[in-house]
């Protein structure tokens, strides 16, 4: 649905994408994550058709951006990271706008409209002014416009940005609905633990350079080369460790908060191996487990805090 190839766009000696490249398939839900100043807002509006690239190229459901941005605009709905509403003006209303600026026959807006209130839990504020909504209602709205035209592609520029705890969890289950659904998205975000729940792929960024794509599982192991094991053994702490770095399947092998953190690069499947030779020579094990990859220790691995 979306292949990015070699985009890069610079303003002035600056470079904010610099030769971006991946692809989303129909139905993804892909994280685009990195620092501010990385490259993400530059990359979403030059998809959005908002921006011209200096270089590369990119389509999204076939329409490239370049020669057929009209087709383009027909196929996403582009969430901002910043958006203005308009004074005066209800909440039926400015949807009304935004479905007659995507040309939706007059006729078949009121349906439509009801339908996004109802899907983004807005209904009860269908004759309330914009301007007098909260910030979380009106990113909600926000996305009611986004999706006003019923687009397949979704471009979420850090919608959960400003939200409380309450708002952002409402958010995500907004977009996990979504995807549900069969759209495909593509949303940049700081809050990494919630792109890990609702991504299936992901992208990192940092000073306009894709660093990595893939599941959070595949990034982990092309980062380690294996899998982290976490084991705890009654004592002989020291003992332990020293036996693990001894075997070849172990890559690497420290001390962390009463465990032994080790790297297995063995065979696949076969972790077992390292607890039965553990229990053979004579270690009491209280637990062996495979560590979880979470998003942030991948995020703090790749990334040196660096902006354009």
């Amino acid at each position: 649905m979306i292949q990015v190839e070699g985009l890069t766009k610079r303003f002035g000696q600056v470079t904010a994408a610099d030769a971006v490249q991946f692809t989303v398939e129909r139905g993804d839900a892909f994280g685009f994550i990195g620092p501010n100043g990385a490259g993400k807002t530059t990359t979403i509006r030059m998809l959005a058709t908002l921006l011209k690239p200096d270089a590369g190229t990119a389509s999204i459901n076939g329409y490239d951006i370049a020669e057929d941005p009209r087709g383009v605009r027909g196929s996403v709905g582009y969430m901002p990271d910043f958006f203005g509403v308009y004074d005066d003006m209800k909440v039926w209303e400015y949807l009304d706008f935004f479905a007659a600026a995507y040309r939706v026959p007059a006729n078949k807006r009121p349906a439509l409209i009801r339908d996004v209130l109802e899907l983004t839990d807005l209904s009860d504020k269908r004759d309330e002014y914009v301007d007098a909504l909260s910030r979380g209602m009106k990113q909600r709205l926000c996305l009611a416009k986004t999706i006003v035209h019923d687009p397949e592609v979704l471009l979420l520029d850090e919608p959960a940005s400003g939200l409380d705890p309450r708002a952002r969890i409402e958010i995500r289950e907004l977009l996990q609905e979504l995807c549900g659904m069969g759209k495909t998205i593509l949303i940049s975000s700081h809050i990494l633990p919630e792109l890990a729940d609702l991504c299936n792929k992901i992208g990192i960024i940092e000073q306009g350079r894709l660093l990595m794509v893939g599941s959070v599982d595949e990034i982990w192991e092309q980062l380690e080369g294996g899998k982290q094991l976490v084991i705890r053994v009654r004592d002989r702490l020291q003992e332990a460790c020293d036996f693990l770095a001894a075997r070849p399947d172990i890559a690497s092998v420290e001390i962390e908060e009463d465990a032994v953190h080790a790297l297995y690069d063995g065979q696949p499947d076969q972790e077992h191996k390292v607890l039965k030779a553990l229990v053979v020579a004579g270690f009491e094990v209280s637990s062996f487990v495979e560590q979880e990859t979470d998003l942030e220790s991948l995020y703090m691995r790749l990334t040196k805090g660096l902006v354009s």
